[in-house]
């Protein structure tokens, strides 16, 4: 319901209060990242199909990470650069509920995803010798399925107790996307019930996820030392490196977003820090893995050599 009781059935986004000039400016700016997000992440998914040298568990984990960042990324920006670009606000309740969703399944998976890339390493590193036994391709398939189907359930409970809720102060959501934080502004009725289920499943989701992380590592740090030479630790060291690096990007943001309410942040930080993972991250995924891989590398150089082939020919 809005403020003169009628039922909303969509949404005005009024994103960042930007002159004319400068609104043109950030959407050629986001055009052309999200561009490289999407030329990135797709490439990356083409060349480990096409590689058979990473058709191994951590690259098919990989693959599987990169697809959610086209779809994490893909859910929020063509809506920004339309508002940018056309100065088309509005959006429908349907359509602002659907964005929702798939950006919390985006998410949620994401931090499933990077927790099973930490058991995989955590079993290369400790259990070299059992690790084509124990990261077989029915169990990483399993791992991923169980990833997809636990941020489902997450996506659904949470859309449904935020759609659940009355909207009568405005259909004005103080935001670029459709979030959690803008959207519970406008509610007209008791919302603490829901926000706890909100809440505790968002704090579930991420301490697992993170605890996963954690206790992999602290096996990996351990096993590492053990090794005598520094060239073998640092071996050991660059296989986790790329991982490491995403996983301290991606939970560093959500940990500084959930304890927004006790750090007493503005909402202009907030946009700011969801730009930041909602197009910096997936942008930078990519680079990442591929810039720090010597396998990637050998099979993008192997893949462009090629390429040159087949345009001599």
């Amino acid at each position: 319901m809005a403020e003169n009781g009628t039922v909303v059935t969509e949404f005005i986004l009024l994103g960042f209060h930007l002159s004319a000039e400068l609104q043109m400016c950030l959407f050629f700016v986001f055009l052309v990242l999200y561009f490289i997000t999407m030329v990135g992440n797709l490439g990356m998914i083409v060349l480990i199909q096409r590689d058979p040298r990473l058709h191994t568990p951590m690259y098919f984990f990989l693959c599987h990470l990169s697809f959610l960042d086209v779809c994490y990324s893909s859910v929020i920006v063509p809506q920004w650069l339309e508002t940018l670009g056309t100065d088309k606000m509005a959006i429908t309740y349907e359509r602002c509920a659907t964005q929702f969703f798939f950006f919390t399944l985006c998410a949620s998976t994401e931090c499933f995803l990077l927790a099973v890339m930490a058991y995989d390493r955590y079993v290369a590193v400790c259990n070299p010798l059992l690790y084509a036994t124990a990261m077989t391709p029915q169990t990483c398939l399993g791992l991923v399925v169980g990833a997809y189907a636990g941020a489902m359930v997450n996506a659904v409970i949470r859309t449904g107790c935020t759609f659940s809720i009355s909207f009568c102060k405005s259909n004005h959501v103080n935001f670029f996307f459709c979030d959690l934080p803008p959207l519970l502004k406008l509610a007209c009725s008791d919302t603490k019930s829901r926000e706890r289920v909100i809440y505790l499943l968002a704090f579930l989701v991420i301490t697992t996820s993170i605890s996963v992380v954690l206790i992999s590592y602290v096996f990996i740090i351990q096993a590492i030392l053990k090794i005598r030479t520094a060239g073998g630790k640092a071996k050991t060291f660059s296989t986790c490196a790329s991982h490491m690096t995403a996983v301290a990007l991606f939970f560093g943001t959500l940990i500084f977003i959930y304890l927004k309410d006790n750090m007493g942040k503005s909402l202009a930080e907030d946009k700011i820090v969801s730009v930041f993972y909602t197009v910096v991250i997936p942008l930078l995924n990519p680079m990442i893995y591929s810039l720090r891989n010597k396998e990637v590398k050998e099979a993008l150089k192997k893949a462009l050599n090629g390429l040159k082939v087949s345009q001599v020919d």
